[in-house]
């Protein structure tokens, strides 16, 4: 036996799913930790407020803002920077979780981009921090004007959302990692894991197709081999077959066309060269089913949606803190330009260690995300620098 130093992820990034007349609708992590974010950062700013003597109405409507800037800020985000195509391609994709070609399926909002959701959550909380009110004119009619809310002008909101921007950014990324997205590049670091979803999918193929003859497919690390190339682990896939599949048919499919399938994961697994895997095969008496054990090496990547989770996390508690210490007091713009700067620079030194998520970033000397973190970078700063020359609030 080995000591292996890497982990396979396989999880299933869905809870459970099931048939409707509409389709096949799936509940996934990644729906469940987003969700879950909004719910608690609602609970934190009750606390927020309650401590800053401010009405909990007001939590009710930033709620409100926060959820649909997140989430059409984040798809139009994703749309204009990273696929601008979909707008003429496929128009009622670009806000709608559903396909419509090659056949409607309700699929989610597949694409969300956090820059855009920067953006849309600035200019939601731009409108929030100011209100129409009524009030009488000089000729004696009652008419609308625009006012700041009282002790909450923008940048004073601003303080206290990102706090919860961070929280909610760690469980949002903790849901990519369920999905095994937003994969890191190749890495030989201890930390490094092997994404294994795309290639036991790849594996398994259509349940629903009669002559598929694989049942249940599961990839863990091989402990028999040693894990001794720098950026490969040892992997051994088992395959469970349908009930009567011979052995000669399962070693024609691992062979032949399992072999080829697993070229075309290259995320997961190292192209499958030779020919023929090494496989050994059982047949159990009692099911009559053919099991398989295929070796394989699998591709370490960084976690990098584990390294922005973490880091989003201790900033919270850094946030969260330094908010704790001035409540009502708090210098205006402090916590949001520590937020930005913080926030955006990490963004913008992970995404080298992350694959690029369109092929038009191929041959860019820095991919989009790291272009649109540096505006964002520049705008903390000024607002930081600004916090340390206003006077502090007093209470």
């Amino acid at each position: 036996m080995n000591t292996l130093n890497f982990i396979v992820w396989s999880g299933s990034p869905e809870l459970f799913s099931f048939n409707s007349p509409i389709g096949e609708i799936s509940l996934r992590w990644y729906g469940i930790l987003f969700a879950l974010g909004f719910l608690i950062s609602q609970q934190i700013l009750y606390h927020i407020h309650r401590k800053e003597g401010k009405p909990d109405a007001d939590v009710e409507t930033l709620t409100i803002y926060m959820i649909v800037a997140t989430i059409l800020g984040a798809r139009l985000g994703h749309v204009i920077f990273y696929q601008p195509e979909i707008i003429w391609q496929d128009p009622l994709g670009v806000l709608l979780p559903f396909e419509f070609k090659p056949e409607f399926r309700f699929t989610g909002l597949m694409g969300l981009a956090s820059h855009g959701g920067a953006i849309g959550i600035l200019f939601a909380l731009w409108l929030y921090s100011r209100r129409k009110v009524k009030v009488m004119s000089d000729d004696g009619k009652t008419v609308l004007r625009m006012e700041r809310r009282p002790n909450q002008n923008y940048l004073q909101v601003l303080d206290r959302i990102v706090i919860l921007v961070a929280l909610t950014g760690c469980l949002i990324r903790l849901g990519n990692f369920f999905n095994s997205e937003i994969l890191g590049t190749p890495t030989s670091w201890p930390t490094g894991i092997v994404f294994a979803n795309q290639a036991k999918a790849t594996i398994s193929g259509d349940p629903r197709r009669a002559t598929n003859p694989v049942d249940v497919v599961s990839i863990k690390a091989n402990p028999e081999i040693p894990d001794t190339i720098p950026g490969k682990g040892p992997l051994q896939i088992l395959i469970l077959y349908r009930p009567g599949v011979p052995e000669q048919e399962v070693q024609y499919h691992i062979n032949s066309e399992l072999q080829e399938r697993l070229f075309y994961s290259p995320e997961s697994v190292e192209a499958p060269t030779g020919l023929g895997l090494r496989n050994k095969t059982l047949l159990d008496p009692r099911t009559n089913q053919v099991i398989a054990r295929v070796e394989i090496n699998g591709i370490k990547r960084h976690p990098a949606q584990l390294y922005e989770s973490i880091s989003c996390l201790i900033l919270f508690i850094v946030l969260f803190s330094i908010w704790n210490k001035y409540k009502i007091n708090l210098p205006e713009g402090r916590i949001f330009g520590i937020f930005m700067i913080v926030l955006w620079t990490l963004r913008f030194l992970y995404e080298f260690l992350k694959e690029n998520q369109v092929s038009f970033e191929k041959n860019m000397p820095i991919n989009m995300g790291q272009i649109l973190s540096i505006p964002l970078i520049i705008i903390g700063i000024y607002i930081l620098v600004r916090s340390y020359k206003q006077p502090a609030p007093t209470a």
